[in-house]
């Protein structure tokens, strides 16, 4: 039985007049309405609040009409207008940092309602249809209570989907749609699901196998509701929703490419530009040209490894010889996430060396799922649940092995697991004193920025020294700056999708599979893209910096306590932070 939304608590909270309010210091009145705007969005987004650990919604899923997104946007309206009202100058050090990602956050989050991204609440790899089936994966599962909650919400999902046909339907309707070229194959992440046995849903695992503490008795009345909610609700969603991508979302999708074709495109794309970059000033154009002088550079760098392999030969010979050398391939999956985990292990050991501050929690490897991993990247990363009850994981696409090279693993895993996305997430998330929407808040520029910092990370303790391997490390640098051109190319330069293949592809190693994905990655999800490459720099600016400055007194250990100590923040904060840590070496 679903839980009643505590709502009048909330907008009760929310709407407070500043009478008591006047009477509080700055300070309290801060914490005040972080504590209402937390609580806000985790009873708004309660999958999220069950990945952060509060379990007080562990049997809801998030509603999504139109009505709640304007009641969210209202909301986040409300919330700044308190933050107005609260004066900075009164406020600590850390507490004003607190305030102005706090302001960031939110202004973001009301031009993302406000631009109605919510009427395209799916991509190409994403969406509501691809996460729910990983939701085994995602909940807590070791009680009788547990079980009740996870069929709750499969017994939800129908009409779940059945609000996001309509979100579609309406963003078909006022022309926020998605373009037909990443749609195509739509169906291989959506029928798998519609199944004629319940039992061969990815849904019905937990109910293979329960914990020792249910009762046999509990386990017949559990699986028995768990099947019924997978054949009434589970599948019925799920045919529902393919039905509608066929008969109306597919047939309705654009021709173009670039967010500039949405209504309001161009102003949409500079939004985007600015909240993935964090940086205020930062335009499209500018964007594009610092993409193309560092494809310039690196590939400098890149045909300095062909030299040295004494390959006798053109850039594009040399790339072609990677495409197809069968000594850089795998056979079977299983070869190749052995030769990932060997590389992860490798790096462990050398991680005291060049941090002060290691998180407490693992990480582990998995396969992407099956049903995704045609759509899907070469890896991502999923964040260790809030409360420690799950590690992290970095996930490694074994699908089509002959797009899988190994000399692209070393720089991969460097990313997406240690020293990259596990290092600093998990760390994030372990930190004292941060109020709870920062220790889960994740600027990409930043997050992204340290992901690609990490790679180049592995020169330092000793990798990377197969010449290819470096090749490899080298495109995957490239791949990023490639993003830095191509993104506002077809977003708002007005490149074709071709045009971005084909310059992807003259310039780096990557796979045409590889290069073809996330090309239409870009596509579905304008302005992401370029944040990976932009944070980077910024980050191998300050350290620059900081070595210049400081000199033998510089400790690479301590500059990265510096960086990661704060948790995610915008570049600017991040400048910030590095200047006083630079002031106080000196000092």
């Amino acid at each position: 039985m679903l839980k009643t939304r505590p709502a009048l608590f909330i907008l009760t909270a929310l709407f407070a007049s500043s009478g008591a309010a006047a009477q509080e210091s700055a300070s309290t009145q801060l914490e005040r309405l972080f504590a209402d705007a937390w609580e806000f969005t985790l009873q708004e987004n309660p999958l999220f609040a069950t990945r952060v650990g509060d379990r007080r919604f562990n049997d809801r899923l998030p509603t999504v009409s139109v009505d709640d997104y304007q009641r969210r946007l209202d909301a986040q309206k409300r919330f700044l207008e308190r933050l107005d009202q609260i004066d900075p100058s009164a406020l600590s050090k850390p507490a004003r940092t607190d305030y102005d990602i706090f302001k960031r956050l939110t202004a973001d989050a009301i031009s993302e309602l406000e631009f109605k991204t919510y009427l395209i609440p799916i991509t190409n790899r994403s969406g509501f249809h691809v996460s729910f089936p990983q939701l085994p994966r995602q909940v807590p599962l070791r009680t009788e209570e547990d079980y009740e909650n996870y069929i709750a919400r499969l017994n939800a999902f129908e009409t779940y989907a059945r609000q996001h046909i309509d979100l579609l339907r309406l963003g078909v309707q006022e022309g926020y749609v998605l373009p037909r070229i990443v749609l195509v194959g739509w169906e291989d992440a959506i029928e798998s699901h519609i199944v004629d046995d319940p039992t061969q849903s990815l849904l019905y695992a937990p109910f293979e196998r329960f914990p020792e503490r249910v009762s046999g008795a509990d386990q017949e009345r559990l699986r028995a509701a768990g099947l019924a909610a997978i054949e009434r609700s589970v599948v019925p969603g799920y045919r529902a929703f393919a039905e509608f991508m066929r008969d109306e979302y597919f047939p309705a999708a654009r021709e173009a490419i670039g967010a500039s074709e949405l209504p309001n495109g161009r102003a949409f794309y500079e939004h985007r530009i600015r909240r993935y970059t964090t940086l205020d000033d930062r335009t499209p154009q500018q964007v594009h040209e610092i993409g193309l002088a560092e494809v310039e550079r690196i590939r400098g760098e890149m045909i300095e490894v062909i030299v040295d392999v004494g390959f006798e030969g053109s850039f594009d010979e040399f790339v072609e010889f990677l495409r197809t050398d069968d000594r850089f391939y795998v056979d079977s999956p299983e070869e190749l996430m052995e030769k990932v985990a060997r590389v992860l292990k490798r790096m462990d050991g050398e991680l005291p060396g060049i941090f002060k501050t290691l998180p407490r929690m693992p990480y582990g490897i998995r396969p992407v799922p099956d049903f995704i991993a045609p759509k899907t990247t070469t890896a991502y990363y999923n964040r260790p649940a809030g409360d420690g009850t799950q590690a992290g994981f970095y996930y490694v696409n074994t699908y089509d092995l002959r797009s899988r090279p190994l000399y692209e693993i070393e720089a991969l895993s460097r990313h997406e697991a240690v020293p990259g996305h596990h290092l600093q997430i998990a760390l994030q998330q372990e930190l004292e004193g941060l109020p709870s929407f920062r220790r889960f808040a994740g600027f990409t520029a930043f997050v992204e920025g340290w992901g690609l910092y990490a790679e180049r990370l592995g020169l330092e303790v000793g990798f990377y020294e197969d010449p290819y391997s470096n090749f490899g490390r080298l495109t995957y640098e490239m791949w990023r700056a490639l993003r830095l051109v191509v993104d506002p190319g077809m977003h708002y330069l007005g490149w074709s999708r071709q045009q971005a293949i084909d310059f992807m592809a003259e310039n780096s190693a990557l796979s045409i599979h590889n290069i073809t994905t996330e090309v239409d990655r870009y596509i579905a999800w304008p302005g992401q893209a370029v944040a990976y490459k932009t944070g980077e720099l910024k980050i191998r600016e300050l350290r620059a910096r900081a070595e210049r400055e400081l000199g033998d007194r510089f400790d690479v250990r301590e500059f990265h306590d510096v960086v990661l100590g704060g948790g995610a923040v915008p570049l600017s904060v991040l400048e910030e932070n590095v200047e006083e840590y630079i002031h106080r070496e000196k000092t």
